[in-house]
């Protein structure tokens, strides 16, 4: 049985701010990363491996110089809408929002905006990095490679990694519309959460390393993942190596995250600006009549509503923000340690319990 406690989220934020100032950060690499942990823990469910819980991981990646803290931000090459950077094995959070800063910029002027990035680490949620365009009136969308753990298919080992994407788009509900999807069909964040609760997964969801579907999520966790749609999730991974390492100039592929002190790892960032079409206000409105097309169509058995991309996390950060932000015990435990360790003095204050089941 998992057990979860909330906490508030103004102390969550102080606190992972300080812990990551107190390992050594630049106090806007500190902001730019604390921020994006704080974001994925209240888009998501705990179980996709976003989040605060990641601290100590990174914490020990600072110390041993497997990431490089306060590397340069190298613009090698620019045009008006295009550019390539090189991150110098820096923080992929940071890189990857400057580059969608800069993106975005390009867009202001030229109405698309595109940047490059090679030789950077792991890049977070690519909804962080999305979500940043239609805080600037733009269409944003963040691509990432990863490590290979997506079996080709047909194949039974890893070649592709769950080389997500993000997409954001303004409307006029409230929230701005957001897919955020691993091109696997899950990661194996949900397999360890469904090792936790003694749940069996889906079949399609990895591989043993012999090459078997299998429900046993800690059998799947020693084998290959399998992409979304069979060969078409493969298919969309392997594009998005192209459209990150190969043309980039970095890692694709077996490369990334070969090297512990090297990951190579590339992303892609885009921002397109909504008022090179249109007024911003007429592209909400149309926005949202979409939504409604999307939402009042008849439902399936079993299915209560219709939600359009990104309304469930909606949801979720608004309900977070309000009652608590729900943090695994032992995860909770472990970074009361971690401040110890590092002399922070921020806390982390209690909500009270969270019920695993209303995530």
């Amino acid at each position: 049985m998992i057990s979860m406690t909330a906490v508030t989220l103004d102390s969550l934020g102080v606190f992972v701010g300080e812990v990551l100032r107190a390992m050594g950060l630049p106090a806007e690499e500190a902001d730019i990363f604390g921020g994006a942990l704080v974001f994925s823990e209240l888009r998501f469910h705990p179980g996709h491996g976003q989040g605060v819980k990641k601290l100590r991981r990174y914490g020990d990646r600072f110390a041993s110089g497997l990431v490089d803290v306060g590397a340069p931000f190298v613009v090698v090459k620019e045009s008006p809408a295009l550019a390539l950077v090189d991150a110098h094995n820096g923080i992929g959070t940071v890189m990857a929002t400057r580059a969608m800063r800069l993106a975005i910029d390009k867009a202001k002027v030229c109405g698309i905006g595109q940047v490059v990035v090679r030789n950077s680490t792991h890049f977070g949620s690519s909804a962080v990095h999305a979500c940043l365009g239609p805080d600037a009136g733009c269409i944003g969308i963040a691509l990432t490679n990863a490590g290979p753990e997506m079996a080709p298919w047909g194949g039974r080992e890893g070649v592709v990694g769950t080389n997500p994407w993000g997409i954001a788009v303004p409307t006029g509900l409230g929230f701005p519309a957001v897919l955020d999807i691993a091109l696997t069909t899950a990661g194996k964040g949900m397999m360890t959460w469904h090792a936790k609760e003694g749940r069996s997964i889906p079949t399609d969801w990895a591989l043993t390393p012999e090459g078997e579907e299998t429900d046993d999520p800690n059998a799947a966790m020693a084998g290959a993942l399998l992409g979304i749609g069979q060969y078409k999730g493969y298919g969309l991974a392997f594009m998005t190596d192209v459209l990150t390492g190969v043309i980039g100039g970095g890692g694709y592929g077996l490369t990334p995250y070969a090297d512990p002190a090297k990951w190579d790892v590339s992303h892609t960032l885009m921002a397109i600006d909504i008022d090179w079409f249109m007024p911003l206000d007429d592209f909400r409105s149309r926005m949202d009549h979409f939504a409604e097309m999307c939402k009042t169509r008849a439902l399936r058995p079993g299915f209560d509503e219709i939600l359009i991309p990104g309304e469930q996390e909606a949801r979720r950060v608004a309900r977070k923000t309000a009652e608590g932000v729900p943090l695994e015990d032992p995860v909770l435990a472990d970074l009361r340690v971690l401040a110890s360790e590092l002399g922070v003095s921020a806390e982390l204050v209690e909500v009270g319990h969270w019920e695993p089941d209303a995530l």
